[in-house]
């Protein structure tokens, strides 16, 4: 009955992923799938309920394309793949992908396209000789193209899960996963904007991961305004410009604000003195407040508001588009 549900899966439109999470922030990992979800418009159907700390969920997607575009801005997300395989154990996986056709496989196995089959584990460490049998036990799958460990066309992987519990790891795992990886998640950019590499940082500068996973929960995209009324040394708002937002922050420190806090790396020049824009004394409510009308008028017009902000002493200069029609406002403090 199993085998034949999967294989209505597999004549459907409808394909199974697994979505592996890295096992940091797990808090955040719900709010930033479903913000994600709903900033790229994409449908996707939740098949086991995932329990608060397990590190994947069985999804489909109808697309390949919508795993990849979740999986490319996602901070949780370690790799999405294209699920072939779900089992208690590696010998009822393997009684499961022998009763899959052989056509399923042939568009990943071809002569002309290299493979490569890893193994991970988690919350149990596996020794490499034990990680090259396993991967000789798939030897009946239908390959026939080369080996390729560094860049192969069909990046192929065994997933074994111990359960949350490092210090206590059963002997057998609880269950197993194989499948076709299609995309990996953004976590480069977590050390990117690394603390450590920062040109300027602060006493409360916050985790990049964080900041991050806060500006995926708010969908910022390019052209976005966003506003940190408590900004310090920037850090929410380095990832919202990195994502393409237009970013004003405010802040009651006098001396961080005019670079007289004398921070770590106050020493480095980071090159890009071009690019501020002025420092401005003002109280925060009358900026929101102005731009709390720019927002209403987007609102009443039904249209798509972007904006450009420049100062000149104590007043703003804002460029905005609706519709793709460009209008310009003088706001006084």
């Amino acid at each position: 009955l199993k085998f034949t549900r999967q294989l209505n899966r597999m004549n459907s439109s409808w394909r199974r992923y697994l979505l592996y999470f890295a096992q940091e922030h797990v808090d955040f990992r719900f709010a930033e799938v479903q913000s994600l979800l709903s900033l790229f418009k994409i449908t996707m159907r939740i098949l086991e309920k995932p329990e608060d700390l397990q590190p994947y969920w069985i999804v489909e997607f109808q697309k390949e394309e919508d795993a990849k575009l979740l999986a490319s801005r996602s901070l949780s997300i370690r790799y999405c793949l294209e699920l072939w395989g779900h089992a208690g154990g590696l010998d009822d996986l393997h009684r499961e992908l022998k009763c899959i056709p052989t056509s399923f496989f042939e568009n990943h196995l071809q002569l002309s396209k290299t493979f490569k089959i890893a193994v991970q584990s988690f919350c149990k460490h596996l020794a490499q000789t034990d990680k090259i049998n396993i991967i000789q036990t798939f030897s009946y799958l239908p390959f026939k193209g080369t080996v390729n460990l560094n860049n192969p066309d069909t990046h192929l992987l065994y997933l074994e899960y111990y359960g949350i519990d490092s210090n206590d790891p059963p002997s057998e795992p609880y269950c197993v996963f194989f499948g076709r990886i299609v995309a990996a998640g953004f976590r480069q950019l977590i050390r990117e904007l690394s603390l450590k590499t920062r040109k300027f940082i602060g006493n409360t500068s916050m985790d990049p991961q964080l900041s991050l996973l806060m500006a995926n929960q708010a969908q910022v995209k390019l052209g976005d305004l966003v506003l940190d009324p408590f900004v310090g040394s920037g850090s929410l708002l380095v990832a919202a410009a990195y994502f393409g937002g237009y970013v004003v922050g405010s802040d009651i420190d006098y001396l961080m604000l005019h670079g007289k806090s004398r921070p770590s790396r106050i020493k480095q020049k980071v090159g890009m003195a071009f690019k501020n824009v002025d420092v401005v004394v003002f109280h925060i409510c009358s900026l929101v407040t102005k731009f709390g009308e720019l927002v209403t008028l987007n609102e009443r017009q039904g249209g798509c508001v972007s904006l450009l902000v420049c100062t000149s002493m104590c007043t703003l200069h804002v460029l905005y588009a609706i519709n793709s029609v460009f209008l310009y406002r003088k706001v006084c403090l």
